[in-house]
């Protein structure tokens, strides 16, 4: 892998003597070196690597140097040095001119050489953090329409997400059921360093102990599985509190090592990831009964994060209100209620047990009924009156409840699977698995 303090430099010259010469001087200078022959393999080149700068000669069989230029401009190419035994006082202005970085002639001076490298190479590193702080600060303005807000406890929030977006730190998340803990675990990923890379969100409630290892590691056969799928991003461990503690000694193994030993294989596969964890469980007092393993927690609670119920943020309500009537009234093309003193005692008098997530399924209740020509908000915060059917076991309640709601987001956002999820505050992929264990078929729905 290359070192990533090093700089590095695609050098396109056609005289195997002059690029070996070349190599040598910047591989002493401790640059990391690419080479080619000719200016058409550079742009195939390109497309697999970015170098930092481009050094490259101007007369060359077929493509020149300065055809290179005018063939990265505007493509966001690293800056390009030309360099040439032919040179002349038009030619260097000209190149100047298309958008050169500088104009060296043969013979080079190495420390010019070096110097006007360098500086091409510092300033386009610049540039691209430059860049990446602009969509950082994109991805913020996400953050803020995501944890909307004005309430004390929300503004520290987005600062405490922010800041250790940019550690690689195991972080733990705590809050009630629709607080909205996968999306903060999104928020630190996505504004993180390895943002790139993959996020992958599991579901430790629905992890059986039998099958445990060969979910979370894979198999010799199959090595695809959750772990191995987040190297170079971030493994999202939802509801640890409900990992079987079997699978806790062995997850903790993982961790630890940051190695996967696939069931089967005999080799380990080293996987370097970010933890984040998230429960809805005091996993302190899941602790101390021996529900969760100790050493575990010292493990993923390296940072903490609590997200605070709605109930307890309550300047925020009416924020909130406003801006999913708005969502969903656009979604039903309809115009959003007004909300009567009355509604508004009813949303204030409420403790909101299911904090936002209920909250957005109010007012999606609201919407409806006002679609239908009627509804208040008393009774959109009525719970629904529960079937003459009721499933005789716990599971096969949680299953029709589950299955029930996941088909009213498929339909409501008329299959669009994204905006499915975060309706449900799950994750895409929690959904798929979800959609099949269930039995539902996403086409008949529609």
């Amino acid at each position: 892998m290359t070192d990533t303090t090093k700089f590095s430099v695609l050098v396109v010259e056609d005289d195997k003597s002059m690029r070996l010469s070349l190599m040598e001087l910047l591989e002493a200078a401790n640059w990391h070196v690419d080479t080619v022959a000719r200016a058409e393999l550079a742009l195939d080149r390109l497309t697999k690597a970015q170098p930092d700068v481009i050094l490259s000669d101007i007369r060359m069989p077929g493509m020149s140097g300065i055809d290179l230029l005018h063939q990265l401009q505007g493509t966001g190419a690293p800056p390009i040095v030309l360099i040439s035994a032919h040179g002349d006082i038009p030619t260097a202005v000209q190149a100047m001119q298309d958008g050169a970085y500088s104009y060296l002639e043969k013979p080079y001076d190495p420390r010019r050489l070096l110097s006007v490298l360098s500086h091409a190479a510092e300033q386009h590193r610049m540039q691209h953090q430059n860049q990446r702080l602009k969509e950082r600060l994109t991805q913020l303005a996400g953050l803020d329409r995501t944890l909307l807000g004005q309430s004390k406890q929300i503004m520290r929030l987005r600062d405490d997400i922010l800041d250790l977006a940019q550690v690689q730190t195991s972080v733990l998340i705590q809050g009630e059921t629709g607080t909205g803990k996968e999306l903060v675990a999104r928020a630190l990923h996505d504004l993180g360093p390895n943002s790139d890379g993959p996020f992958v969100a599991v579901n430790c409630a629905v992890l059986s102990a039998e099958r445990f290892e060969q979910e979370m590691f894979g198999t010799v056969d199959d090595p695809s599985g959750y772990i191995l799928s987040a190297i170079g991003g971030t493994v999202f461990l939802d509801e640890i509190c409900a990992c079987p503690l079997p699978a806790q000694a062995k997850l903790l193994r993982v961790l630890e090592d940051k190695q996967v030993l696939p069931v089967g294989a005999d080799t380990p596969i080293a996987a370097n990831f970010r933890v984040i964890s998230a429960t809805n469980q005091d996993i302190i007092v899941a602790t101390s009964a021996g529900q969760f393993r100790a050493d575990l927690l010292y493990r993923i609670n390296t940072m903490a994060l609590t997200l605070p119920p709605l109930r307890g943020r309550r300047d925020d309500l009416m924020l909130l209100c406003i801006e999913f009537m708005q969502q969903l009234a656009q979604v039903y093309e309809i115009a959003p209620p007004v909300l009567t003193p009355d509604d508004l005692t009813q949303l204030m008098m409420h403790e909101w047990p299911g904090n936002v997530r209920e909250l957005r399924n109010v007012i999606e209740r609201r919407i409806l009924a006002a679609r239908r020509g009627g509804g208040s908000m008393e009774q959109a915060l009525q719970a629904d009156p529960l079937p003459q059917d009721v499933p005789e076991t716990l599971r096969e309640a949680v299953a029709s409840f589950e299955r029930e709601l996941i088909s009213k987001a498929i339909r409501t956002h008329q299959g669009r699977m994204d905006a499915a999820a975060e309706a449900l505050g799950i994750g895409r992929r929690t959904l798929n698995e979800k959609i099949v264990k269930l039995g539902l078929n996403k086409d008949a729905l529609l």
